[in-house]
This record gives structure tokens, sequence and C-alpha cells, in this order.
């Protein structure tokens, strides 16, 4: 899988497997640094994703003169 095509559930199902792969001790040392290697590249474009989704979710709302503004997306505690 070319990973500049990879989605968010797709990563994380990859690094998932990585980390049971680490987890379990059957690798050599060197393939062990290239799984760990594989794993951070993961986790990063795993967070940009994240951040990326972040930036875009808003909220677009009339004020009083009907005009349409533009707000930033905040959770609410439940």
């Amino acid at each position: 899988m070319k990973e500049e095509k990879q989605n968010f559930e797709e990563a994380i199902k990859e690094l998932e497997v990585i980390a049971s792969e680490l987890e379990n001790g059957d690798l050599s040392l060197d393939e062990s640094v290239a799984k760990f290697e594989q794993g951070m590249k993961l986790s990063k474009k795993c967070s940009d994703l994240l951040e990326d989704a972040e930036k875009r979710i808003t909220i677009l709302l009339k004020d009083d003169d009907n005009n349409v503004k533009e707000e930033n997306f905040i959770q609410e505690e439940e």
C-alpha cells in the first residue's frame, strides 16, 4: 500500500500490526529497528491526518444580518 494514498484507518491498522510484531519479540534487532522506524512514520502520518481533519472541521452560522460566519468547531464535553 502506498503511504501517500493511505487513509487514517488504514494507517492505524498497519500501526497495530507493527506493534503486535514488535511485542511478539520474534524479530531480529535489525527487523525490530526497521519496524519501529516504520511505526514512527505511521504515527506521525496519523497525527498529521488528525490535525488536518481538525482544521477542516468548521460550523457555518448565520448572524443577524443573514451573513455566513465561519467558526472553529469545539466539541462539548458530555
